[in-house]
């Protein structure tokens, strides 16, 4: 056969048997690496940064591309329902995510991708700050050197449409304690007060849920900035959240204020609130409450006032100008659920009520008319 003839019959056999399925095997792709899988989705987000053809049939096309490839980026570090995911291949996605700057394109690109996308991307972004990577956590690293995303994240919840997803990052960023003493730090932690009084329920209850993250998480860098910036934190603490006219917030807000003042490293705080008349004031007024919550929580918070060895002259006058009222009221007040912790914690506030004794202090007896009575 001549060699024309033999070329002839071997196109003929190929292309037969790519008729029947034979020479996939030829065409098949090359299994992407994990840093493969984060390199294309860089170079599509960048696409995205800059604007191009945005609305075209490229466009959708790349979309659709950059959907998959943040899905396939979620798998690898979450598993799925077919097997768990490899420790070496997150490894492999963490350092590529934080090599090129891609966390950033993603942030910065969140408002230009579809909603699927933006739950992938903020599962993804969440789990890369628990990633191990030879046993260092690189997340944190890179945000000390890159604090902007951190502001960025928190205005994201100026944006009802992308608040939830950037509040689910911006939490799992404050895991790191140097991003948790930037937000503290920052003129951005007056926000949260503002925050969680907005108008959609969702988007203020997330902010809620994240303003406890920050201030329960890291316990000296917490106890810190409560001591630099006690008067400005309480005074909107108290007002905007304590005096809140939502049931909602002044729930919740209690019950921050309670695991705030009773955590060890918080005590030179909690010795100077428990000093207070205005905050007496405010908790006094928080047991009156018809809600059956708010009265308990603000009782554990009240007990420090009414146990503490070290009582102003003021408060003193103010518990025993208000004793009869505390004792009747108090004798009554119980838990839905029978509770020993809470009735020793009630007998001991009774004691300690009805044994005070009066200081000379007339000016706190003429200002008695302004407290709130039980």
């Amino acid at each position: 056969m001549s060699d024309r003839n033999q070329s002839s019959a071997l196109k003929k056999i190929f292309v037969r048997a790519l008729r029947n399925g034979a020479a996939k095997g030829f065409f098949k792709q090359k299994p992407r690496t994990p840093q493969d899988v984060v390199c294309q989705t860089r170079a599509l987000l960048v696409y995205l940064e800059a604007d191009l053809g945005e609305g075209g049939p490229r466009h959708v096309v790349k979309m659709t591309e950059l959907n998959k490839l943040m899905r396939d980026i979620k798998v690898i570090l979450y598993g799925d329902s077919e097997s768990e995911p490899n420790p070496d291949a997150c490894a492999q996605v963490t350092q590529e995510f934080f090599r090129e700057n891609t966390l950033r394109l993603l942030i910065v690109c969140l408002p230009k991708l579809d909603l699927e996308a933006r739950k992938d991307a903020t599962q993804v972004v969440a789990n890369l700050q628990r990633q191990p990577v030879h046993s260092r956590l690189i997340a944190s690293e890179y945000l000390e050197a890159n604090l902007d995303l951190v502001d960025i994240l928190i205005c994201g919840y100026e944006d009802p449409v992308l608040a939830l997803h950037y509040g689910g990052m911006l939490r799992e960023c404050i895991r790191h304690q140097v991003v948790a003493r930037h937000l503290l730090a920052s003129e951005h932690m007056k926000k949260f007060f503002d925050y969680i009084q907005l108008p959609y329920f969702d988007v203020a209850s997330d902010a809620l849920v994240t303003f406890k993250e920050l201030l329960t998480r890291h316990k000296s860098t917490v106890a810190e900035f409560l001591c630099k910036n006690y008067d400005m934190f309480f005074a909107d603490f108290n007002l905007k959240l304590l005096e809140s006219s939502n049931y909602i917030i002044r729930r919740q807000a209690i019950k921050l204020l309670g695991e705030i003042m009773l955590e060890r490293s918080n005590s030179p705080v909690m010795v100077q609130y428990v000093s207070s008349k205005d905050n007496l004031r405010i908790l006094m007024n928080l047991m009156r409450e018809t809600s059956k919550s708010i009265p308990i929580d603000a009782f554990h918070v009240f007990k420090l006032f009414a146990t503490n060895e070290k009582k102003t002259p003021e408060i003193v006058t103010i518990l025993i100008a208000n004793r009869n009222k505390l004792l009747r009221f108090l004798a009554g007040f119980k838990t839905e659920k029978e509770d020993e912790q809470f009735e020793a914690d009630k007998t001991k506030v009774i004691k300690e009520i009805a044994q005070l004794e009066a200081v000379d202090h007339p000016q706190m007896t003429m200002e008695m008319d302004k407290c709130s009575e039980l």
